[in-house]
């Protein structure tokens, strides 16, 4: 079964079609990209999956509708700008989350996350005392503490030190050698590399090509080629979201 199943899904801004009728699935273990200039649609298909918005058609996670209790509990969502409580402790984020979705208390899990992204000597801190890229770190960290089997990233390289996005990168392969069900929006082709299993491309709100990371297929162009043969050099600034 698919972890994340997404058919026929329009999404409309009053006149402006943002999505129009997307179609495509992220299976366990399969590291998915949504590519595309600003304005393409990423983040509006992204948004809808983490059911931050309405649409047309059906989103399931795990084969639950995507703004069910069950389909929320298998999904991680690190959003392009970190959405956090001020008020709240890095500590106390992790503990929040964890209790929301009735996690057991992982304690050496938790700290190993901290670690990693060099959150740990500020577990202590609010929120709000955070550094942009220190808060996309934590963002991160929350997304990742309930051990989600879905995991999706809007832009998540933005605001990331070269360390953090060395283990972000890292963290990618772990999560597909886990069995988690990976996806990925981004405009930045030199950072999806080479752990990527399916790439689509958008433009415009739609799919404008899929390439699959097979080692016996070719192709007569690069991935970077057929991005800009599809966008153009400069992209596109139409659509309602990136």
């Amino acid at each position: 079964m698919n972890m994340l199943d997404i058919q026929h899904v329009t999404k409309r801004y009053g006149k402006v079609t943002a999505n129009r009728d997307i179609s495509f699935a992220v299976e366990p273990g399969q590291i998915a990209i949504l590519m595309g200039p600003n304005g393409a649609g990423k983040s509006t298909i992204i948004k809808c999956i983490a059911g931050l918005l309405r649409f047309d058609g059906q989103i399931t996670i795990g084969g639950y509708p995507n703004k069910s209790t069950d389909a929320k509990r298998l999904l991680g969502y690190v959003p392009e700008m970190p959405a956090l409580y001020e008020a709240l402790t890095v500590s106390e984020h992790l503990e929040f989350v964890r209790r929301a979705w009735g996690t057991p208390d992982d304690p050496a899990y938790r700290d190993r996350l901290l670690e990693r992204f060099a959150l740990y000597e500020k577990r202590s801190a609010l929120a709000g005392e955070l550094s942009k890229g220190m808060q996309q770190k934590l963002s991160v960290v929350c997304a990742l503490i309930h051990r989600p089997k879905l995991v999706i990233f809007d832009e998540p390289m933005v605001g990331l030190d070269p360390y953090a996005i060395k283990e972000i990168k890292l963290l990618f392969r772990e999560l597909k050698e886990e069995g988690a069900a990976v996806l990925i929006s981004t405009h930045m082709i030199d950072s999806v590399e080479d752990y990527w299993d399916v790439v689509h491309i958008m433009n415009r709100g739609e799919f404008a090509a899929t390439r699959r990371n097979r080692p016996d297929e070719t192709h007569e162009q690069t991935l970077e080629e057929l991005f800009f043969s599809i966008t153009g050099e400069g992209g596109t600034e139409e659509g309602h979201d990136a």
